[in-house]
């Protein structure tokens, strides 16, 4: 089981108190900034997350300052990606903050970012809505595009907070955990990963995705590091030699790829894909915060396995199962 930087870091096992010398309350409209937060020991000065905000457990019971127009409950990835394409042809945000919530707490700073307007609320429309209740926070926009990038925004948020010796600890040890996996596969065959973001249409992963698939030992099909992630057609992916698909579609834990799998799973490309196997995108792929590191990880294990035949925490084999 891969190490998990949010549980398992010193901080929070030794009880050592974060070392700043104020107190600043935070609002966090990412998870993977509220991963950050409750790994730099400084959860309890969360006064407000996103709705999608559920790791660690206790960010579950933070009060939500955004929601969503989207309803993907039980919906296709095909009926999901017609309903954001609509919204966005329409000029409508696809995110919404309750700006009485966040003038009501005040915060002193917020977490957003610029990177994906699909992904989370913009940081140009939090500053306008700011601006609106007349809130001055600051506004930490976390826009990572490689994976080296994902572990400095630990560091932003460290200086946002207060507790950069804290972040410092830990970008190290992730850095650290990143140089061993890569030590480990030094000199192996790279076998060829698509990682597909989304099935219908299809996406292939971008930004950081490609990093942590060349970290693992493998070599990234139809991807390129610290590009977008974008819309592939099946005629490309099925004239490419694949020896491993990693079916990682955004939003979704690893319960919810494995139901949205059957997207793809008919087509006749399936031959061409290789080894099929679902992951936790939301833990492991999806969400740049510390457990990315854990998502290299697993994918080495995939890769380069240590164990033959079994498969790590947060995967799920899709390559036998019937069409």
């Amino acid at each position: 089981m891969p190490a998990d930087p949010v549980r398992d870091h010193p901080a929070l096992e030794s009880g050592v108190e974060p070392h700043h010398d104020w107190v600043v309350k935070i609002v966090s409209l990412l998870p993977s900034a509220t991963e950050i937060v409750f790994a730099l020991g400084i959860g309890d000065q969360l006064a407000g997350v996103s709705f999608e905000c559920d790791y660690p457990e206790a960010a579950r019971m933070l009060p939500a300052v955004c929601g969503t127009a989207l309803d993907v409950e039980s919906k296709r990835a095909a009926d999901i990606d017609a309903e954001v394409s609509a919204l966005v042809a329409m000029g409508e945000p696809i995110y919404r903050l309750d700006n009485t919530r966040i003038r009501a707490i005040r915060p002193d700073v917020i977490l957003a970012q610029d990177l994906c307007r699909v992904c989370a609320v913009p940081s140009g429309a939090v500053q306008d809505a700011l601006d609106v209740i007349g809130c001055h926070a600051e506004v930490v926009s976390l826009d990572p595009n490689r994976l080296e990038d994902v572990i400095d925004c630990i560091g932003r948020v460290g200086r946002a907070t207060g507790t950069e010796p804290v972040a410092d600890d830990l970008m190290s040890s992730l850095r650290q955990r990143l140089a061993a996996g890569r030590r480990r596969v030094t000199g192996r065959p790279r076998p060829r990963v698509f990682v597909l973001e989304w099935p219908d249409p299809p996406f292939n992963a971008g930004h950081w995705v490609p990093d942590m698939v060349e970290a693992a030992g493998g070599a990234p099909v139809l991807a390129s590091a610290g590009q977008p992630s974008r819309r592939v057609s099946w005629e490309e992916i099925g004239s490419e030699t694949i020896d491993l698909t990693v079916f990682s579609p955004c939003g979704f834990d690893l319960d919810g790829a494995v139901d949205q799998a059957d997207a793809f799973l008919g087509r006749p490309e399936r031959p061409g894909l290789g080894r099929i196997v679902a992951v936790d995108a939301n833990a492991y792929f999806s969400r740049p915060g510390p457990r990315v590191i854990d998502g290299v990880e697993l994918l080495a294990e995939l890769l380069h396995p240590e164990r033959p035949g079994t498969l790590p925490q947060g995967a799920y084999e899709l390559s036998q199962e019937p069409t």
